[in-house]
């Protein structure tokens, strides 16, 4: 049996090599108690998403699962950090929860499809995505309402659809690395992460840093909203916008 303190002194990397040829449990263990922060922190990241169906114990428990479940599928030869791979599949699990929970209520679908359209329409005319205020008059509402009422409740709305979207051209939460798929899936792959990049480039610059600090650094929007100095509420209409957007030109670019 390999004692505790032999393994504290071993690299996460030489752990997993380690727990790959002896399948210890004990070296599982080391594994979960040092990778156990990343739950935490995209539980505390994703609260947005989930607080209205889950409560943070329940996420941060179907979460450990995940945890020790890709320890067991993760190859150190797979070249991708295991934290890299951990967070997309725990983001995963979030957004997956949320879309089988189906909670979100009809008016919200229903403010959703009317930006959509309106987005849409809008980008037909100008050539580019509308600014807030452009929204807001072709609507027929005040900037507030459309911010506060209207666009600040289909975040998770948004979040879903872009990842249903991804999901249906195989590209989901999984890591590549992991899927098994042929050249020619992973050439297509590749082109819809070329539309990806082309269509955050199309964003506002506040969209675009918005996005970077959310899934790049990993912050939430209260930690967001002290970076850039905005509203925790404002933070949040501008993800939900950036999804939005993003989500719309990759559906009409890969129609193209």
């Amino acid at each position: 049996m390999i004692e505790r303190v032999h393994l504290e002194e071993k690299t996460n990397e030489e752990l997993f090599r380690e727990y790959k040829n002896t399948g210890d449990p004990l070296i599982k263990q080391e594994l979960v108690l040092r990778y156990i922060y990343i739950v935490k922190n995209i539980a505390i990241q994703m609260k947005g998403v989930y607080v209205s169906f889950a409560q943070m114990d329940d996420i941060i428990n179907e979460s450990v699962i995940v945890l020790m479940n890709s320890i067991e599928k993760f190859a150190p030869n797979m070249n991708v950090k295991f934290e890299t791979y951990i967070s997309k599949r725990l983001r995963g699990l979030i957004i997956d929860m949320a879309r089988k929970q189906d909670w979100i209520p009809r008016n919200v679908r229903k403010n959703a499809r009317l930006i959509d359209n309106a987005t849409n329409e809008l980008f037909n005319q100008l050539g580019r995505f509308p600014s807030d205020e452009e929204m807001a008059e072709y609507l027929g509402v005040s900037l507030e309402k459309y911010q506060t009422k209207m666009l600040n409740k289909t975040n998770l709305y948004n979040l879903v659809s872009l990842d249903a979207f991804l999901e249906g051209q195989g590209s989901g939460a999984q890591n590549i690395a992991d899927t098994g798929e042929t050249p020619e899936q992973l050439l297509e792959n590749k082109e819809l992460k070329d539309i990806m990049k082309q269509g955050i480039a199309s964003l506002r610059q506040n969209e675009q840093t918005v996005l970077s600090l959310h899934y790049r650094q990993e912050l939430n929007m209260k930690e967001i909203a002290a970076v850039m100095n905005l509203s925790e509420s404002r933070i949040s209409q501008i993800h939900s916008n950036a999804l939005r957007k993003l989500r719309i030109y990759m559906q009409e670019n890969q129609k193209k």
